[in-house]
């Protein structure tokens, strides 16, 4: 039947049905609901090239030829492309094999192709996508939902409600959708914006994978009301030099999240380190100190000389009325700015 309807069309005036023709003939194929395999068939007859559609959410590949032939190996360069995107979340990739450059409607003809694609996929159920309704996500997360509510939520999105799931929480330039695929390139996963904070659900997080402009923090595997409790603790430890931060490597830092905001304010180590905090430079040194308990190693860290981080710790003692030296002073100076930091979230 598409054979047939690609001869028929293909006997009409380029140059001037062209375009209609190649509109009609993908609504003509949506109409008809065929699946990818079918879309990618047709679409090579129509273009009297090959065609290639790739899905980055499997990483499944189709291509045909206009002829049926295996397309060969390795795959030629495309010789124009456009991406597959669904409510602004790129799906995939969508191109054309033509020897020799591209014809004068290539363009329009990728862009049906693409849009057919988006319209299969999402047709194929919520589960192809990375983007859910933030409702589910919500009914998914929360606290107040009950059980049953929550493991339909869960199902809905594709998540087996049996498995552990682990909430991410995000704050990013980058688009959501793409940080959900970067944490979780394979496996379920789900994204959907929540006030000023991304929220990801995957059975499986990639924390290396994430961007350095990514601030993210990651829950434990389990039930993810309990995981989404966590993450957003560990968000608020994430920062510059700890962008990406999982709630298991906090251990007893984690407490200092529960200090009210009030109490913290006024303990005194804090309230220098705030002060302290008018010249950033300090805390810069403060927290690289903290973290390697070396002169030489927060030297190199900071990319120092070593004696001009010792001239900023000195300055440092002075105004927190402590020795770094010391075991006693070096913790009760890691605990302050780590709470002073909190304070800022």
């Amino acid at each position: 039947m598409m054979e047939t309807l690609a001869r028929r069309l293909s006997h009409l005036d380029p140059e001037a049905e062209g375009g209609l023709r190649v509109v009609m003939f993908f609504d003509t194929l949506l109409r008809r609901r065929v699946g990818l395999p079918a879309l990618a068939r047709a679409a090579a007859g129509l273009a009297e090239c090959g065609i290639g559609i790739r899905l980055h959410g499997t990483g499944r590949v189709i291509r045909m030829t206009p002829d049926g032939s295996p397309p060969p190996t390795p795959p030629p360069t495309p010789s124009a492309s456009t991406p597959v995107t669904l409510d602004d979340e790129e799906l995939g990739t969508a191109w054309l094999e033509r020897p020799g450059g591209s014809g004068p409607l290539d363009e329009l003809v990728l862009d049906r192709l693409a849009l057919a694609v988006a319209a299969i996929v999402e047709r194929s159920g919520p589960t192809r996508t990375v983007t859910a309704d933030p409702a589910l996500v919500e009914l998914a997360i929360t606290g107040d939902s009950d059980d049953a509510s929550r493991s339909r939520a869960l199902r809905l999105m594709g998540f087996d409600a049996e498995l552990p799931v682990r909430a991410v929480a995000v704050r990013s330039p980058l688009p959501l959708h793409e940080v959900a695929r970067l944490a979780c390139p394979t496996g379920p996963v789900k994204a959907a914006l929540l006030g000023d904070v991304g929220v990801i659900l995957a059975t499986a997080v990639d924390r290396g994978a994430l961007s350095v402009d990514v601030r993210a923090g990651v829950g434990a595997a389990g039930p993810p009301e309990r995981s989404w409790r966590e993450a957003r603790v560990a968000l608020r430890f994430a920062s510059a030099r700890a962008p990406v931060v999982g709630y298991e490597d906090l251990g007893a830092l984690a407490l200092l999240a529960q200090v009210p905001r009030d109490v913290a304010e006024a303990n005194a180590d804090v309230a220098a380190v705030a002060r302290l905090a008018s010249n950033p430079d300090l805390v810069e040194t403060l927290e690289a100190y903290c973290a390697t308990g070396s002169l030489r190693q927060a030297a190199d860290r900071l990319h120092l000389h070593h004696s001009s981080v010792a001239r900023r710790l000195e300055h440092i003692e002075r105004a927190l009325s402590l020795s770094l030296g010391e075991p006693g002073g070096l913790m009760r100076a890691g605990l302050a700015v780590t709470a002073w930091r909190l304070l800022q979230d």
